[in-house]
């Protein structure tokens, strides 16, 4: 009898461990769950700014590029994001500016055809950030950029998400340093550049 009660006692233990290990695993799936995103690039732009001449500034975009963003839960706290830049799709609107922009005084778009950004959206007491590396003429540096998440709706067709990006870098750090300066002194175009993205996701469903 004591013999039969100590087996019980061992099955009971044998059942809560397993139980315990199922849920575990369990939790550990649904916390690891990856949801992808693709951007819709009829409501999204790259973008940046400079100032020319001290005075004024000069806007232009990047037309072809691609993202890859994966996230693991609703607040997008720790989503991976990376994008690939076509630099020869730059746009200012004005052809002679563009094509002195694609040569070897700033991206040297033949050589470097790419610009590329690996890094992941942080969340610290509601504030967005995006932390990661860009890639310029081979050149990487670490960059910051502010982010405003702009919440996700469900359009009825669809789950979808917009940000805001938005920081600076120093267009000298990565070669491109095309100087002309005025008669004063000043630089034609200014060594910060601001780059703005604006983004709209939609959630990709999986086909079972």
């Amino acid at each position: 009898m004591q013999g039969q009660n100590e087996m019980i006692t061992k099955d009971q233990k044998q059942m809560k461990k397993m139980n315990l290990i199922a849920g575990f695993l369990l939790v550990a799936g649904i916390a690891s769950a990856q949801t992808n995103w693709k951007v819709d690039k009829n409501h999204s732009s790259i973008e940046f700014n400079v100032i020319h001449n001290l005075i004024a500034e000069v806007s232009g975009a990047f037309k072809e590029y691609d993202g890859t963003i994966v996230s693991t839960g609703d607040s997008f706290k720790g989503t991976d994001v990376e994008f690939i830049i076509k630099t020869a799709s730059i746009n200012t609107g004005i052809e002679n500016r563009d094509n002195h922009l694609k040569s070897d005084d700033f991206f040297n778009a033949e050589k470097y055809p790419e610009i590329k950004f690996k890094g992941v959206l942080q969340r610290e007491d509601g504030v967005y950030q995006l932390v990661g590396d860009m890639t310029m003429r081979d050149v990487t540096k670490k960059v910051t950029f502010d982010v405003t998440y702009r919440g996700s709706v469900d359009t009825g067709r669809g789950i979808r998400a917009g940000f805001r990006i938005n920081g600076k870098i120093n267009r000298l750090d990565y070669g491109l340093k095309w100087s002309n300066k005025l008669a004063t002194g000043e630089l034609v175009v200014a060594d910060e550049v601001e780059i703005v993205c604006k983004l709209e996701l939609i959630k990709v469903v999986e086909s079972n």
